[in-house]
């Protein structure tokens, strides 16, 4: 690692890019909460998971929809999906305009329209772009390519109901304090969000273990232990195991708050029995992104840094560094990044639970729930 330790790294970047405020270190410390998050983000487009990505979409609870969690990331079954070709000019590409392109293909009558832009005039991203809804359903787009003369986009239609769910969180330790003061109320956070998503869920045994338990449509329960009953669901083709199933990912980073080398932490804890996965992004890949991307970027990742900085500045105009907002030419070098160091980046995470499984594992969970026909499951 470049640093000694991230905390090192956090006041280098206070000092380096958040020199105008107060509490550099503050304000470098709630950055990396954000770098958390589009580390996890670009990590799922890398795995080709982009247009099945919603941000901050709301999630019901199971059982009692009254509630819903805005979470950072959800996986949604496609339904349909649909190729357009909007021509390069100085305006932004707006939902308008790709709704009145889509329109030459299906009938929007029944769409409720947004007016988000997913390229605007200072030619910065919008991710997981929505463009309307259905009752069932959201349209959202993305670029697939971009020619002399034209941008190639796609739009493509998210089902409501996701078969998985990324919540990042991360907390930073205070100057003279052994703990973050929140520490444990994220953890809590994160665990509730967890514990509520899924229509699997989590039980004890008088002697500790842990146990899955799934209720049919009859009400009638089915348990068995959480892991196998997970992977049951997970490679199923029943209707009724899957209808309201996700798989729940939870990611955090921190240098000590979380666990030591010696000990997992009790909010560790908390979180670990409440994920169905929960990885945590290790020091030195936080390390090795800042370092490579941010602080003393090669010519080639010049375009990122510049994102980064000019979005903190002290006269920044806007934020164009957030996993919503993206720079465009940033947008286009971390995707490559990702591609060409995706063996580096998944080591960047440690897997605290399950126990024993890998990061190449849980690739292959999410691939096979993808797969499913939800159309039918769902609809």
């Amino acid at each position: 690692m470049a640093f000694d330790s991230v905390d090192k790294l956090q006041n280098a970047l206070g000092y380096q890019v958040f020199h105008y405020t107060q509490d550099k270190k503050k304000a470098a410390g709630r950055a990396l909460g954000t770098l958390v998050e589009i580390i996890n983000y670009y990590l799922l487009k890398t795995w080709g998971f982009n247009n099945s990505t919603s941000i901050e979409r709301g999630l019901v609870e199971y059982g009692n929809e009254e509630i819903s969690h805005n979470v950072e990331y959800s996986l949604h079954p496609i339904i349909n999906e649909y190729t357009l070709t909007i021509p390069i000019g100085d305006n932004s590409i707006t939902a308008a305009k790709i709704l009145k392109e889509l329109e030459k293909q299906i009938d929007i009558n029944k769409i409720t329209k947004k007016n988000n832009n997913l390229l605007d005039k200072h030619n910065v991203l919008r991710n997981a772009c929505t463009i309307g809804e259905t009752e069932n359903s959201f349209l959202l787009t993305a670029f697939k390519r971009k020619t002399v003369n034209q941008y190639e986009i796609s739009v493509f239609e998210q089902l409501h109901k996701p078969y998985a769910m990324f919540e990042c969180k991360r907390v930073g330790i205070e100057e003279g304090a052994g703990k973050g003061p929140q520490t444990i109320e994220k953890a809590k956070q994160g665990a509730y969000v967890a514990r509520t998503a899924s229509s699997l869920q989590k039980i004890r045994t008088d002697t500790g273990e842990k146990y899955g338990i799934i209720y049919r449509s009859n009400n009638k329960p089915y348990i068995k232990p959480y892991v196998e009953l997970m992977e049951e669901i997970i490679y199923s083709d029943d209707t009724e195991l899957l209808k309201k199933f996700i798989l729940t990912v939870g990611v955090v980073s921190n240098h000590g708050n979380w666990f030591t080398a010696e000990n997992q932490n009790k909010e560790l804890k908390v979180l670990a029995q409440s994920y169905d996965w929960l990885l945590f992004l290790t020091d030195t890949g936080l390390a090795q992104f800042i370092d490579e991307l941010l602080l003393n970027p090669a010519v080639e990742y010049k375009k990122v840094q510049e994102a980064f900085k000019n979005s903190y500045t002290a006269d920044k105009k806007r934020n164009v560094f957030t996993k919503v907002k993206m720079d465009f030419e940033a947008n286009a070098i971390l995707l490559k990044y990702f591609k060409d160091k995706l063996p580096e980046v998944e080591n960047w995470f440690n897997i605290i639970s399950p126990e024993g499984k890998t990061i190449s594992e849980l690739k292959i969970e999410l691939n096979e729930l993808r797969s499913k026909n939800w159309k039918s499951i769902l609809l």
